[in-house]
């Protein structure tokens, strides 16, 4: 579901409104409206701070604070490389400006087409595996930086 005007974002707002209002999730409502509408628009921050009985500081604060909350519209597929310890060790690194010098983009950042954005994660959890990549829900372990292309060729 994508939300597509600020009626929607009014009543997505509406299910993360807290039953007292001493007791507003932020994080919630903020997970929400990602999941809703693919990243947290800035220009929400007054709205969002409205419906759950907080401050715009305290909106701002948490959106800026997760770095799993986006505030741009996010690529097609979303590339995220693991930069655990494990991962980095067995050059994770490497992989990630791998995936950087394929899609020609830098972290966070859609790329021109809006097909991809790269983002870096503290952990994926498959360390046996490392390095470690997600694209969208799918995760690739043992990522070589000269395995880039074919991993994704697919999601082009």
């Amino acid at each position: 579901m994508r939300i597509r005007n600020k009626t929607q974002l009014a009543e997505t707002l509406e299910t993360c409104r807290p039953a007292l209002l001493d007791n507003p999730n932020i994080l919630k409502a903020l997970l929400a409206i990602q999941s809703a509408r693919g990243y947290v628009p800035t220009n929400a921050i007054p709205q969002i701070a409205q419906v759950l009985g907080v401050t715009e500081a305290q909106v701002a604060g948490v959106l800026s604070y997760y770095s799993d909350l986006r505030t741009q519209p996010p690529g097609r597929h979303l590339i995220r490389v693991c930069m655990g310890e494990s991962c980095m060790a067995n050059y994770g690194a490497r992989v990630f400006r791998a995936i950087q010098e394929y899609v020609r983009m830098t972290v966070g950042d859609p790329t021109q087409a809006k097909r991809f954005t790269v983002e870096q994660m503290s952990c994926a959890g498959n360390c046996a595996l490392s390095p470690t990549v997600m694209i969208d829900a799918d995760l690739y372990g043992r990522v070589t930086p000269s395995g880039v292309p074919s991993l994704l060729e697919p999601y082009r």
